[in-house]
């Protein structure tokens, strides 16, 4: 989850949005592709070995905010400077939709890698796409058509299968929990974030988002005693290299490629990895941490994927309609990376 910090949104608003010039399906677009289905992919995998030794919250804060500042002083002199000159409206709705999108999203998933498998974790975020049908339904009365509910009930199915189903494991309730709390808190700062007064330029905006989820998941680190539970020389080497993974590759090296892929690609081709990451992440979590991967495990995660697919091929059949960007915000593919 959480790599592309509202993107869709920002894409959308800003006019940049995928173009009617399309590029062929160039070695460069699968290199592209390549990079946000394997790296977004592993960041479960990142996170697992982050949290292991340093305090979840305090971690996810510090991706953020190195990632962010980073991103903002390169991106800030980026565009139309004069006429998109980031004020108090915009720094405050960028904390709001940050706080949604990584303290309350990127936190819940975080914390929950502390209780159970990436794997699940990675199934339970990939509902993102069900509870933006729902949450854009209840709160903005967006319209809902029979493949998208027909999506939610299916991935619904799905998810009950995965936490209630018998197989021999032992599923941390309150772990699942939390994912799901992640899961309903991407879904809503992404709708919030489609109607925010954020910067039109992409990079400005994701990095005032994550500066300002930054700054509140270190308050919720330091709320809940993470401080406490810091002790430098019991971080481990895995520890610091998947942090800074985290920054480098699942917070600015994808996220890269997943903007230039918004530009130059077909919304379609863009969304398969909403597909591909959850793969990715069960095995991954299975070759490096051998976690098991049960007949309910893949039964439950094949019936996510088909909801998944359900409700984005529904927005895709979207026509382009005036508004904030060329695109609208509800064509692009409605799931998080972590």
């Amino acid at each position: 989850m959480i790599g592309g910090v509202g993107v869709e949104a920002a894409a959308a608003r800003t006019g940049q949005g995928p173009r009617r010039g399309f590029r062929a399906i160039t070695p460069r677009v699968w290199g592209a592709l390549l990079i946000i289905y394997v790296i977004w992919g592993s960041t479960y995998l990142a996170i697992r070995e982050a949290v292991q030794t340093i305090p979840p919250f305090l971690m996810a804060s510090a991706r953020f905010l190195v990632a962010g500042a980073g991103l903002y002083v390169w991106a800030i002199r980026k565009g139309e400077v004069e006429g998109d000159r980031p004020g108090r409206k915009q720094w405050l709705a960028a904390t709001i939709a940050g706080g949604l999108l990584l303290a309350g999203g990127n936190g819940g998933v975080v914390w929950a890698e502390r209780h159970i498998p990436t794997g699940v974790t990675a199934l339970v975020i990939a509902t993102v796409p069900l509870w933006m049908v729902i949450v854009g339904w209840a709160w903005a009365r967006e319209r809902v058509g029979l493949r998208e509910a027909l999506g939610v009930a299916v991935g619904f199915g799905g998810l009950i299968l995965l936490i209630g189903a018998p197989d021999g494991r032992t599923i941390h309730l309150v772990g699942v929990l939390a994912a799901l709390v992640g899961a309903m808190c991407w879904a809503t700062g992404s709708v919030y974030s489609k109607r925010a007064p954020l910067p039109r330029r992409p990079l400005v905006s994701t990095a005032m988002q994550m500066l300002g989820g930054g700054a509140l998941l270190a308050i919720l680190g330091i709320a809940t005693g993470e401080l406490g539970d810091i002790h430098p020389d019991r971080i481990s080497l895995n520890s610091i290299l998947g942090l800074a993974y985290l920054i480098v590759f699942g917070s600015l090296v994808a996220f890269t490629a997943y903007v230039w892929l918004l530009q130059n690609v077909r919304i379609s081709l863009v969304a398969t990895y909403a597909y591909v990451n959850p793969v990715v992440a069960v095995f991954l979590g299975w070759a490096f941490l051998s976690e098991r991967i049960t007949w309910v495990t893949a039964l439950a995660g094949g019936i996510i994927l088909v909801a998944v697919a359900l409700i984005v091929s529904a927005n895709q059949k979207a026509p382009p309609a005036p508004g904030p960007g060329p695109v609208p915000s509800s064509d692009q593919p409605r799931r998080a990376p972590a």
